[in-house]
């Protein structure tokens, strides 16, 4: 078991990494076009890579293994407004990529990162911020939240539309039992992917795991196949993370 567990995240890591390439949420619909207005997409030189939500007026939370090695899949911009990739919005360059200071590559410990946006966003219409979730977040098993991103469906296929789909909270003792206790994070949440055919996969690397209307989690990473009903999908906790935020955000950089 323990060699299923390793090769398990050797492709989680993989197909993951630093480039976040791939996006599928499986089993979601199309956003509404006056819902989650927060959501943006992080674009290297050939396009989306990662999803984001705007926090500040210039500040866009994301995951840090969305960041790259080389110049070529480096984050160098972010569209804001639109849910549709084909459709023009508001972008604005990256100015700064604040990854946390603790991140892991090889295990994804404290994957969160902080994006500086080269000018303000316009925040009003189709562009809004997102709360923050409280220091003292207790999200209960089951409790029903939701995530959104831009890709592939199921297997096969992109599509330039922003989809949602609602994921429930799994016990963190089933998590770490179904992952094993030695390649799951400190400070994750775990929704979605068990016991369903609903949730991420592969991605949408960075985006938000929405509950009570707040930033609840990053997404992180999940097994590499979409429809093994046996493993969780993993979210970094941003409630844990808050005094970092505050501290990028007050500071105006890091």
């Amino acid at each position: 078991m323990q060699a299923l567990h390793k090769l398990l995240l050797l492709h989680v890591l993989t197909y993951l990494g630093r480039n976040a390439l791939g996006a599928k949420i499986i089993n979601g619909v199309k956003v509404p076009k006056d819902s989650m207005l927060f959501m943006a997409s992080v674009q290297t030189t050939d396009g989306h890579v990662c999803g984001c939500s705007l926090i500040s007026d210039n500040f866009v939370l994301t995951a840090a293994h969305c960041d790259g090695d080389n110049d070529d899949d480096v984050p160098v911009r972010v569209v804001f407004g639109t849910h549709d990739l084909r459709k023009t919005g508001t972008v604005r360059h990256v100015e700064q990529r604040c990854k946390h200071p603790d991140y892991q590559n090889d295990t994804l410990e404290n994957d969160i990162m902080l994006l500086k946006l080269s000018q303000s966003v316009p925040v009003g219409g189709t562009i809004q911020r997102i709360r923050l979730p409280p220091p003292d977040m207790n999200l209960q098993p089951n409790q029903l939240c939701h995530v959104a991103g831009w890709g592939e469906t199921e297997t096969d296929g992109r599509v330039d539309d922003l989809r949602v789909v609602n994921v429930s909270v799994v016990d963190q003792k089933v998590c770490r039992r179904q992952w094993s206790n030695e390649y799951v994070p400190a400070n994750v949440i775990c929704a979605g992917g068990y016991k369903t055919l609903k949730g991420f996969c592969r991605g949408d690397s960075g985006g938000p795991l929405v509950c009570n209307g707040v930033a609840a989690g990053v997404v992180s990473f999940a097994d590499q196949s979409c429809m093994n009903q046996s493993i969780p999908n993993v979210y970094t906790d941003v409630s844990k993370f808050l005094p970092w935020i505050d501290q990028i955000v007050s500071r105006n950089g890091c």
